[in-house]
């Protein structure tokens, strides 16, 4: 069986009174693909914040392989091999697609025509090469989205963190980026957790799912288990 790459561990956060984590504690196994979902202010997002080190727990410890990156710096984190999207697509909005690639490529590539390479390869797997020349602030919001995944994925990480990328997507739109993201999963290894309101792609691409309430776990459990059980059900889909 494979080990966990991530290990979060009894991990609190407050903000002025608001206990928005509560002892959090579960485990990404490398190599898979874990949802995560729950309720607004649930704390899904307040969680990648934490593991990142954006705003850092208040207390508790994540583990990334050996190491606890608890206090290290965003940037040191991103190093280490974990990198995350923004919960609302962020692009220069100014810079072509290529480009907005290329500046994350630079934290790796040797040189600026180096990066620039590397950002056409990636954007040719996102299936946006036709799209290279393009002001990231004149496309469509399917192909923002992917470009926000292609420059995550220029960091090289071992884990993404995908914030709710496929927000305002129509079901084609949405199916595209799924078996993008099992590819990248499959072919390149990279271990994925997905907040995502939309339960149909979770089911179709987790190994597991997380559900949060109130800064606090619900459960875990393959997609099928959490989708019958009954606090899910409860806080998740507003059943009284």
């Amino acid at each position: 069986m494979s080990q966990p790459i991530l290990k979060v561990e009894n991990v609190d956060q407050r903000f002025s009174g608001l206990h928005a984590l509560k002892r959090v504690s579960f485990e990404l196994i490398e190599g898979e693909i874990l949802g995560i979902i729950g309720p607004n202010g649930a704390g899904k997002s307040t969680l990648f914040n934490a593991i990142v080190s954006l705003v850092p727990p208040v207390s508790g410890a994540i583990w990334f392989r050996d190491r606890n990156i608890v206090g290290l710096p965003t940037h040191r984190i991103a190093e280490l091999g974990i990198a995350k999207t923004s919960q609302s697509v962020q692009v220069f909005g100014e810079m072509t697609a290529r480009d907005n690639v290329a500046v994350a490529a630079l934290l790796t590539a040797k040189s600026v025509s180096a990066a620039r390479a590397a950002a056409q390869e990636e954007l040719e797997f996102w299936g946006l090469e036709g799209h290279a020349d393009t002001l990231a602030q004149d496309l469509p919001l399917a192909q923002r989205s992917l470009l926000e995944l292609a420059r995550a994925m220029m960091l090289h990480p071992q884990v993404l963190l995908v914030d709710e990328v496929m927000a305002g997507l129509n079901e084609i739109e949405v199916d595209d980026i799924l078996d993008r993201l099992v590819r990248i999963n499959r072919e390149r290894g990279v271990s994925l957790m997905v907040i995502e309101h939309n339960m149909r792609a979770l089911m179709k691409i987790s190994s597991r799912i997380l559900a949060l309430d109130y800064g606090s776990v619900l459960t875990v459990g393959k997609p099928e288990e959490v989708s019958r059980h009954k606090q899910v059900i409860e806080a998740y889909l507003g059943v009284e």
